[in-house]
């Protein structure tokens, strides 16, 4: 069986989009503090994760990342006032933001050491007016890059083309905005009406 993949440039996400160049150069600081607020936390230091749950909201540079609940994976520990954030799991209706564009998907693995965000099950990445749906998504914070395939876990099925769900057999849909030009319009101009010969 073959599967559909799309690249897709993150900054300028969908290929022909009206991001400007600027922004299509800029790369996440994977580096950066991460900042986080929920309704409730649980440390379990001995294991080094945190649980977070509760309207979960991630922020580090210009992404954030919302959820029911995430866990946050450290090593060093807390009460030496040295952990480092390794990797965080977030479930429950995900959506990740970045400058001009959002992914929503209902799980997502941000691996911080690789720089990898993974998103799965009924995936939406959007930029303006465009969007393009699948069953994964993996963004590469390094290179820019996004691909989304058909595959997943837990992606619900829909009619064929329909954007924002997946469909059945695992492809990728998705929609483009055109831009508007001049002398290019899409209906016709109405017949003259003449008026018949007399005889």
């Amino acid at each position: 069986m073959i599967r559909a993949t799309a690249l897709l440039p993150i900054g300028f996400t969908l290929a022909l989009l009206a991001a400007s160049p600027a922004a299509a150069q800029q790369r996440h600081d994977s580096n950066a503090p991460i900042d986080f607020d929920a309704q409730h936390i649980e440390l379990q230091d001995k294991a080094n994760r945190v649980i977070l749950s509760g309207g979960v909201r991630i922020k580090q540079a210009e992404m954030t990342l919302t959820g029911a609940r995430v866990t946050l994976a450290y090593t060093g520990q807390i009460t030496d006032g040295s952990p480092e954030v390794s990797r965080l799991d977030a479930s429950g209706g995900v959506t990740i933001t970045r400058p001009d564009q959002s992914a929503t998907g209902q799980y997502a693995v941000y691996d911080v050491n690789k720089r990898i965000i993974t998103m799965v099950g009924g995936v939406t990445l959007k930029q303006g007016p465009n969007n393009v749906s699948g069953g994964r998504l993996v963004i590469n914070l390094d290179t820019g890059r996004a691909t989304i395939d058909g595959s997943g876990v837990g992606g619900s099925s829909g009619a064929s083309g329909t954007p924002g769900v997946q469909s059945r057999g695992g492809r990728v849909t998705g929609r483009f905005s055109v831009p508007k030009r001049a002398g290019s319009g899409t209906t016709a101009p109405a017949p003259s009406a003449t008026p018949a010969p007399k005889q």
